[in-house]
């Protein structure tokens, strides 16, 4: 029996150690191809123009833009990044403006200044923030999944960063969208935030698109 009970929990060990190394390697799943084919294009149809991605060269040279902006070059605008598990995104920061607490359920965020500065920071499973003043030429990761927010807080000086994510399709989940804009019934709201209903509503209508 104790040889028995022996064996049990080496094997529960081994599935354990097994599942640890499983969510260690979790992410884009690997292709057994060199790159993935798009299915309305052969490999004869490819060349180096499908590898090229020219959507951000509208912004150099550009002047700032009146509100935060995001540039993607994810999967969805840069197809051969399917497969790869990467993408960028250039982030634009206005004076004054910031990118409001989200998440990326898919990837860690490494997020390099190259003008100005940014207070920056994400808050863990255990509710513990942390938070950095950035300065160009300064990196900083924000780790997969969880909440995390970057604010230009200079009344007159715009900056300008580049985010790399280690999936080709990080994902975007906006805080303050997904709780006030998906339809979650106001009082379930209320009561979560320890409030009432006219401050929910008031959120909600802030939240909503300019007709």
């Amino acid at each position: 029996m104790a040889s028995v009970s022996c064996i049990n929990k080496s094997f529960f060990l081994f599935i354990f150690s097994f599942a640890i190394v499983q969510m260690a390697i979790a992410g884009d799943p690997d292709i057994l191809t060199d790159f993935v084919i798009p299915t309305n294009q052969t490999n004869t149809t490819i060349d180096g123009n499908f590898f090229t991605f020219t959507g951000m060269r509208v912004l150099v040279g550009s002047n700032p833009p009146p509100t935060f902006n995001v540039s993607k070059a994810s999967m969805a605008e840069f197809p051969a990044l399917n497969g790869q598990s990467v993408s960028y995104a250039v982030l634009q920061f206005p004076a004054n403006s910031n990118n409001p607490p989200h998440t990326h359920p898919r990837a860690s965020e490494l997020l390099f200044l190259l003008q100005g500065t940014l207070q920056v920071g994400f808050v863990d499973t255990m509710n513990k923030l942390y938070t950095q003043t950035l300065r160009a030429g300064d990196l900083f990761v924000f780790p997969k999944g969880l909440v995390h927010f970057q604010y230009n807080a200079y009344p007159e000086t715009p900056a300008l960063a580049v985010s790399a994510f280690g999936s080709a399709n990080a994902g975007t989940v906006s805080v303050p969208k997904s709780v006030f804009t998906t339809g979650i019934d106001d009082n379930i709201l209320a009561q979560s935030f320890k409030t009432d209903v006219a401050t929910i509503q008031k959120i909600k209508a802030g939240l909503a698109p300019n007709p």
